[in-house]
């Protein structure tokens, strides 16, 4: 029997027309930016997959690499050095010699879309390479996804319902394919000026990963805890 076709990642893809159209928009706006379908960036058998929503305009979308260069990559960066993720806390461009240890980052959309908003056929189109990204895992592998659209688009990638792992900030969930997903609420400057996410709580949530990874922690099948943001 033969094996699924592999959904093979481009930064030349142009299926979403919406986004595919707003990026040359955007590259004739700022020549310097990267300006297309941002890659994943880390270890390529990582022990925790981080999934974002899509890349912002001023940071992946300018440099080329998940979370670098804005608002939200400074408190994701500097946590995940905390926690011994990464090489060093701060991540400004792809030179700058930032590396991940047993980590690795992407987004449920690859392109920046208008206003942050993807529509949900966006979604629906890049879910195909979120779903490579996670078929090729270790079956022990933490995923940690970061807001409820990050959440669904893991959710839809493997198949399962939303109702059956309802997200909620520091929520855990044991995946029926030996994943273990973990919720926080995403680290936007919205939710963290308005202190919607804690720099306290959002480590909280590295914490219990780390825990988990070194095996100082069972994992309940569904552990809920604040409402979806």
């Amino acid at each position: 029997m033969s094996q699924p076709q592999r959904a093979v990642f481009t930064t030349e893809c142009t299926e979403c027309p919406r986004l595919s159209n707003f990026l040359v928009q955007v590259r004739i706006d700022h020549p310097g930016y990267f300006a297309k379908p941002v890659p994943p960036f880390g270890d390529d058998t990582p022990r925790l997959l981080i999934v974002g929503l899509a890349p912002g305009m001023h940071g992946a979308n300018r440099t080329g690499r998940p979370f670098t260069g804005d608002h939200a990559g400074v408190l994701l960066y500097d946590t995940l050095h905390r926690y011994g993720f990464s090489n060093q806390p701060v991540s400004e461009h792809t030179a700058d010699g930032l590396a991940l240890i047993g980590c690795r980052i992407t987004n449920a959309v690859k392109c920046l879309p208008p206003e942050n908003k993807p529509e949900t056929s966006e979604i629906k189109i890049c879910n195909k390479y979120l779903s490579d990204e996670l078929e090729f895992l270790d079956e022990y592998t933490s995923v940690l996804v970061l807001g409820l659209i990050a959440h669904k688009a893991v959710l839809m990638a493997l198949g399962l319902k939303l109702s059956e792992f309802p997200f909620g900030h520091a929520a855990e969930h044991r995946l029926p394919n030996g994943l273990t997903l973990f919720d926080s609420y995403h680290c936007s400057r919205y939710n963290t000026q308005t202190r919607r996410l804690t720099t306290d709580m959002f480590h909280a949530v590295f914490a219990r990963i780390r825990n988990h990874l070194q095996g100082r922690e069972s994992c309940p099948t569904s552990i809920s805890a604040s409402p979806a943001r």
